[in-house]
């Protein structure tokens, strides 16, 4: 199993439009990769612009060669609809947060 987590911080007061922008038009895309296992979308209840997207992946070789294909696509559909700033980062396993901050799960699949 391999984790890629996708940190996003929204334009003010728009991290729940973009998690559902993620919903709507992102989850289908991953759905049509090859070794995509879910992915689930939190928003921290300390810093209401920060959003964490995490989707799991059979091997690390799926999530790259999603990030390589398909992650620029669902980023300029985030920059459009409510996001100002994406990083991505991969993890084996489950991903270390850096710091403890409280995160209210938002949706799942």
């Amino acid at each position: 199993m391999f984790t890629r987590v996708v940190e996003i911080t929204s334009k003010s007061g728009k991290a729940r439009e973009l998690c559902n922008t993620i919903d709507d038009k992102v989850l289908p895309i991953l759905n049509r990769q090859a070794g995509f296992v879910d992915e689930t979308v939190i928003v921290s209840d300390t810093e209401p612009n920060r959003i964490l997207a995490l989707s799991f992946w059979n091997t690390r070789e799926d999530a790259q060669r999603y990030e390589r294909e398909q992650f620029d696509a669902g980023r300029s559909v985030r920059r459009t609809r409510a996001g100002t700033n994406a990083t991505s980062r991969a993890s084996s396993t489950t991903p270390q947060r850096s710091s403890p901050t409280p995160i209210t799960p938002v949706s799942s699949r």
